[in-house]
């Protein structure tokens, strides 16, 4: 988006049109310049942050992996806690 700066008439008037009309467009391209450093800039640190980003799931997810595995083992102590007198009852009420 260029800069639509207006000089006053004085400066116009002791300057000319030319040379009024050659500093805003130098203004513009100064400002294009540092918009376009300025994404550049926003993109680099965006990458990074996506990259952080990425890493820190991957590492909560490999901590959820090793609490499910935790998790299963446990369910497996417990129901085969539970299933094995159960079944012995089953056993010798049918005797």
């Amino acid at each position: 988006m260029p800069v639509t700066a207006k000089l006053s008439k004085k400066f116009y008037d002791r300057f000319g049109e030319d040379i009024a009309n050659e500093l805003v467009d130098w203004f513009n391209k100064v400002d294009a310049t540092y918009r376009a450093g300025l994404r550049e800039l926003n993109e680099l640190n965006f990458a990074r942050f996506d990259a952080k980003l990425e890493q820190r799931i991957a590492q909560v997810e490999s901590k959820l992996d090793a609490h499910r595995a935790d998790l299963i083992k446990w369910m497996f102590v417990f129901w085969a806690g539970t299933v094995i007198p159960v079944l012995g009852m089953v056993v010798l009420l049918t005797r």
